[in-house]
C-alpha cells in the first residue's frame, strides 16, 4: 500500500509575528484578494478590504464576512497594504487613492510584479514593496489552505528596506496564506514579471489556445466532425496536463502508449522549428523591453477596443459550440457514474 504523504507543516507563530497586533490592507477583492484576505483571517490577522462601495467586490466582501470600506480609507493606516487590483486599473487607483493616503510605516505589497518592474508604480521614498505570487488561482490557494496545505509563493523585496521591515512583514505575509507549507521562493520583480509574461504567452494561454484552434482547424477542413476533434486536440488536454502536474515530462510519456510517445518524438521538432523557436525569442524580447506593457496600457486607455475585439472572436468561434457539446456529454456521463 502506498504510504500518505506527510502533513504539511503548521504556521508557527513566529512566522506570523511581523504582522500580529498590526492591520493588513487588501485592495481588491476578486479571486486573489478574497483568496488572501480569508488565509489570514483563519490565522487570526487583522483584515481590512478596501474596495468600490457597491461594487461586486465589496458585496462579495461582505458576503464573506468583512465589513468592506473605500479604498482610501482603507489605505490609510494599516501597517501592509496588498494591492489585489487586476493589473491594468493598479496606476490610476494608486494615484487616485493609494499613494495619497500611506502612513509612515507602512509596507505595501503586490501580488504580480508588472506595475512596479514596469514603472507604472513608484512608491514614495522609505515605503518598502514586496511581492508575494502565489503559483496557482486563487481558488486553489484557498482549497490548499483549508485543506492543511499551501502553494508555493514566489517572493521579492524592492531595494528600498533597509530596516528590512519589508521582508519580516512579506515573510509574514506569505507564510499567513499558507505558501511556507509548501515553498517560499526568493526572486526579484523582474524575474518573476517577465517569465509569468512569457509562460503566460508562450505556452500556458497563449501558445496553447492557438495551437488548440489551429489544430481543430485543420480537422475541420480536412472533413472530420467538429466534436470529435474538439475532444482530440483540446477536451483530452486535461489528461495529459495532469499527468505532466504530477510526474513531469519524461513520466508523462511513460504514461501513454509507445504509439502516442513515438509519434510524439516525431511530431515535436516539426512543431516546434528554429523558427519558431525565433518568434519565442522576439516574443521574449517584447515582454523584456516593456512593448508588450506598452501595448496593453495603451489599449485599456482607450477602452480596451483590440482585447475586446479578440474575447468576442474567440467567443463566437466554431471550436466554441463544439465544445459546449463535448462538455455536456462529460457532464452526463460524470452523473451517471455517480448514481
Amino acid at each position: 500500500m502506498p504510504q500518505n504523504p506527510p502533513p504539511a507543516p503548521d504556521i508557527a507563530p513566529a512566522d506570523l509575528a511581523a504582522l500580529r497586533d498590526r492591520t493588513i490592507a487588501i485592495v481588491g477583492y476578486g479571486n486573489q484578494g478574497a483568496a488572501h484576505a480569508a488565509n489570514l483571517r483563519d490565522n487570526g490577522l487583522q483584515i481590512t478590504i478596501g474596495a468600490r462601495p457597491g461594487g461586486a467586490g465589496w458585496r462579495r466582501a461582505e458576503t464573506d464576512g468583512f465589513a468592506p470600506r473605500p479604498i482610501a480609507e482603507a489605505a490609510a493606516g494599516c501597517d501592509l497594504l496588498v494591492v489585489a487590483l487586476p493589473d491594468e486599473v493598479q496606476p490610476a487607483v494608486w494615484a487616485s487613492d493609494i499613494a495619497p493616503n500611506l502612513t509612515p510605516g507602512v509596507v505595501v505589497g503586490f501580488l504580480h510584479g508588472f506595475a512596479i518592474h514596469h514603472g507604472l508604480i513608484t512608491a514614495p521614498p522609505g515605503v518598502p514593496v514586496v511581492m508575494v505570487a502565489p503559483k496557482g488561482p486563487g481558488h486553489t490557494l484557498r482549497q490548499r489552505f483549508v485543506g492543511g496545505a499551501g502553494l508555493p509563493c514566489l517572493f521579492a523585496v524592492a531595494a528600498d528596506d533597509p530596516e528590512e521591515r519589508g521582508r519580516a512583514r512579506g515573510l509574514a505575509w506569505a507564510h499567513g496564506i499558507g505558501g511556507g507549507r509548501a515553498a517560499i521562493i526568493e526572486t526579484t520583480f523582474a524575474d518573476e514579471t517577465e517569465t509569468d509574461l512569457f509562460g503566460e504567452q508562450a505556452v500556458l494561454c497563449g501558445g496553447m489556445t492557438a495551437l488548440i484552434v489551429a489544430a481543430f482547424e485543420t480537422l475541420v477542413a480536412a472533413g472530420y466532425p467538429a466534436d470529435l476533434a474538439y475532444m482530440e486536440v483540446c477536451q483530452e488536454v486535461k489528461q495529459v496536463a495532469d499527468l505532466v502536474y504530477e510526474r513531469g515530462l519524461a513520466g508523462m510519456m511513460e504514461a501513454i502508449s509507445n504509439t502516442a510517445e513515438f509519434g510524439a518524438y516525431r511530431a515535436g521538432p516539426v512543431v516546434v522549428d528554429d523558427a519558431l523557436r525565433r518568434r519565442l525569442e522576439t516574443q521574449l524580447a517584447g515582454i523584456r523591453d516593456g512593448t508588450f506593457a506598452r501595448i496593453m496600457m495603451n489599449d485599456h486607455a482607450q477602452g480596451f477596443p483590440w482585447f475586446t475585439t479578440q474575447r468576442v472572436a474567440l467567443r463566437d468561434h466554431p471550436i466554441e459550440a463544439a465544445g459546449k457539446a463535448v462538455r455536456s456529454w462529460m457532464t452526463r456521463g460524470s452523473e451517471r457514474t455517480h448514481r
